[in-house]
């Protein structure tokens, strides 16, 4: 099949490259191909805001991975859901709209990123929203991303926020407004009853344009790079090996696991991980990989004393049926918000600055996160560092693409984020016991009372904290030599070749990170579509570039 070739190609249909795909197709003169290794976002699962439980272990719609035996974490395996599907992981995540606060992106301009600041990335947070409250300085009413309330309040949830007025933490309306310490109800991405994903905001209004064409089932194995340049990408679909090529710009948006991978595949890398696998070596980029950062959950679970919980409305028939027709008739209730209603930042360590921890609580409680909830009413406080300082890294398995990467989240390897953690929990067990939740939460189920000191809560951390779901920083921006890219996301020493992720944070932003990377890629678009203005000559791409050729299929490979 012979058509013209790309201007850009986009390897990765998540949160980032949904955005990508939109804003980049929206001038008809740039031919756009957008790759995606999972399936259309078909599943019903995936539109239903409590669905996530059913796509946290599906085999399809996520790529269920696994990081090695972490040996801070009592050597287990910790479970890592990324979604596969069109929108990513904001297909399958939680739901919540946190932007992370001002201080983050000031921090990753004081690092030497240029146009990061907290003034230079409110407009592209503002321009990506459609707030159901409206717009202001501060938020948008015309973006194509719900952002909408918890209409209904919840007995529990205003409870835990009475308690925590007792410990001096104020109500607030508005995590995203610019003073993030507070309690009270998440917004969530959703709209009018609906999962609002990446897919759903940005593709859906696109994809029928004739300038953008959509591949899924599509798995990238590798770029083509041509003396120092990335001119296209090799994928597999349809048991067939596929080669595109582009004549401005391959942009990676396959997440802070894959893209860092796909990079080391091409021979953009550590030069002696790359050679210990037997791939040649195209750039030494030693931090491809490195500063892997992510959210560690430790789960506190309570016993409730009245059946209000979300428990309750799951274990019988009836109430599957009354919370069914709730969500049918007037698009609320539980089906409507998922799990995580309420949440909470505050300070735990001593001294001045912005919060440090955060809690999602869920009127819900399972043994883990998209388990089968208990047959008694339950909640959960998830309690997390919000600013970790474990480091830890992202590595070839081996040289097959179709192998998961080896991944070392490092969990607590630091004594702040060890302190850190014990005192959240600390703090939620305050919180339980003040006089609004005290007759409410009749039980601590987990840590439970035998983990009496500092020492027993940093073992029941070790022993079942888990991901919250937000991996980053495996490429990140910057100048320094662990950086992988500049401040306009171009990697390191080979033209034409971006990356757009969450991998690109310098640190980690203090919260959910769906929306940081909505706006990355918003800001990345405008860089990328400046850059073509200035440089209206796209390099030639040789007359059988315009052909995507199918080749035989490989030997048979280990599934992600």
């Amino acid at each position: 099949m012979t058509i013209a070739p790309f201007d850009f190609i986009i390897i990765g249909g998540g949160t980032a490259g949904c955005v990508l795909a939109n804003r980049l197709s929206a001038d008809s003169r740039h031919r756009v191909l957008m790759l995606e290794a999972g399936p259309r976002d078909r599943s019903p699962w995936i539109h239903l805001p409590i669905g996530y439980g059913k796509t946290m272990f599906h085999q399809t719609l996520n790529w269920g991975f696994y990081t090695e035996p972490e040996p801070t974490m009592k050597d287990r395996r910790i479970y890592w859901p990324r979604g596969r599907t069109l929108g990513g992981s904001s297909s399958i995540n939680g739901l919540i709209f946190v932007r992370g606060q001002s201080d983050d992106y000031d921090h990753w301009a004081a690092l030497g990123n240029a146009g990061w600041a907290w003034k230079d990335v409110l407009p592209y947070f503002v321009r990506s929203e459609h707030n159901t409250r409206g717009g202001g300085p501060a938020h948008g009413s015309d973006g194509p991303l719900w952002c909408s309330d918890i209409e209904r309040k919840h007995e529990l949830i205003e409870a835990i926020i009475a308690g925590a007025g007792h410990l001096g933490v104020k109500r607030t309306e508005d995590f995203n407004g610019g003073d993030q310490e507070g309690v009270g109800y998440y917004q969530l991405f959703t709209r009018k009853g609906w999962r609002c994903s990446s897919a759903v905001a940005y593709l859906r209004p696109a994809e029928k344009r004739p300038n953008l064409r959509i591949e899924t089932d599509a798995q990238a194995t590798g770029l083509i790079l041509e003396e120092g340049r990335a001119v296209g990408v090799r994928y597999r679909r349809n048991g067939h090996i596929h080669e595109a090529r582009a004549k401005r710009e391959v942009i990676l948006a396959a997440g802070a696991l894959q893209s860092p991978q796909l990079l080391m595949l091409s021979g953009i890398g550590p030069g002696a991980e790359l050679k210990r696998h037997g791939i040649a070596v195209a750039h030494d980029l030693p931090g491809v990989g490195e500063n892997l950062q992510d959210h560690l959950q430790v789960r506190m679970i309570y016993r409730v004393s009245k059946p209000i919980t979300t428990n309750d409305d799951l274990k019988s028939l009836t109430g599957k049926i009354r919370i069914s027709l709730q969500w049918l008739l007037t698009r609320s209730g539980p089906l409507a918000v998922g799990i995580n209603q309420g949440g909470l930042f505050t300070r735990v360590m001593p001294g001045p600055g912005t919060p440090d921890v955060q809690f999602h609580f869920a009127t819900l409680s399972a043994d883990m996160a998209g388990g089968a909830p208990h047959p008694w009413p339950g909640c959960t406080f998830s309690v997390c560092q919000l600013r970790p300082e474990s480091r830890g890294t992202v590595t070839l398995r081996s040289a097959d693409p179709f192998e998961a990467p080896v991944m070392r989240a490092h969990y607590l390897a630091t004594e702040i984020d060890r302190r850190c953690t014990v005192e959240g929990m600390k703090f939620g067990r305050r919180l339980a016991a003040t006089a609004p939740l005290r007759n409410l939460l009749t039980d601590e189920i987990k840590p439970g009372r035998d983990a009496e000191d500092d020492a027993a809560l940093l073992d029941f951390a070790r022993g079942s904290g888990a991901t919250i779901f937000h991996p980053s920083g495996t490429c990140k921006m910057g100048s320094d030599p662990m950086a992988v890219t500049d401040m306009r996301l171009r990697v390191h020493g080979i033209v034409g070749l971006r990356v757009v992720d969450c991998s690109i944070m310098p640190t980690l932003v203090s919260g959910n990170t769906s929306a940081p990377v909505v706006m990355i890629a918003e800001k990345a678009s405008d860089m990328i579509l400046a850059d073509a203005r200035s440089e209206p000559q796209a390099v030639r791409v040789d007359a059988r570039a315009t052909v995507i050729q199918a080749q035989p299929k490989p030997e048979p490979a280990s599934a992600q």
